[in-house]
């Protein structure tokens, strides 16, 4: 019996020995992940090229005030981001967890401006003042709408996903499986909720500045 525990134990040492050191796994996540991003960048340019050939000058009426706070609220939670990634390269995973959870929340607040008040997916009508809530354009109002539908739907699956990894990695940092030496997940989901906040840094102007009402 002790034989075979010895040759058990010798055989997960010997398959942890033909482990890559931590610091080649870290380069080559790394690597991968900016790979992910780059690929990701011609998909986003397309749609973003696509919106000024079939628009030109011309742009929807679309609610400025949804918009603006959609963008601020993402832009925020970046912030938040950064500030739980620093957290945990310092060891604090309280606030580590606090700062991704926030994010993760206003991710959340972010698709429901998109999706309830731009998408106005239930038709509801609603203003305060001159401000309207709720928006009117529809995907069978044209090619025109359907770009428009076409950027935010793929960002927005896009801000599902990041939310899904920001919980996922509030989670693990709960249960103590990250330290300040071995955290890619925290690195990764951050790096990946950055680049989905740059896109919008484009997208938003596109959509909402550019152009005369058409």
């Amino acid at each position: 019996m002790s034989m075979v525990s010895t040759t058990s134990h010798e055989q997960h040492d010997e398959d942890h020995s033909h482990e890559p050191p931590w610091s080649v796994q870290l380069q080559s996540n790394r690597l991968g992940m900016w790979l992910f991003m780059f690929s990701e960048i011609f998909l986003f340019g397309a749609l973003l090229v696509a919106r000024f050939v079939l628009w030109g000058q011309h742009r929807p009426d679309l609610s400025q005030e949804v918009g603006l706070a959609a963008t601020v609220i993402l832009l925020i939670s970046s912030w938040f981001v950064f500030r739980g990634q620093t957290a945990m390269e310092f060891g604090d995973r309280k606030k580590f967890q606090r700062n991704f959870l926030w994010a993760a929340i206003l991710g959340l607040m972010f698709l429901t401006g998109v999706i309830f008040f731009e998408w106005n997916i239930f038709g509801l009508e609603a203003s305060i003042g001159n401000i309207e809530l709720f928006g009117h354009l529809k995907p069978s109002d044209g090619v025109e709408s359907g770009i428009f539908f076409a950027m935010t739907g793929w960002h927005a699956l896009h801000v599902a996903t990041g939310v899904l990894l920001l919980l996922i990695m509030w989670n693990k940092g709960r249960r103590g499986e990250f330290t300040p030496e071995r955290s890619w997940g925290v690195e990764g989901a951050g790096l990946y909720w950055h680049f989905v906040d740059v896109v919008w840094v484009f997208y938003y102007p596109a959509l909402y500045l550019m152009g005369t009402v058409m």
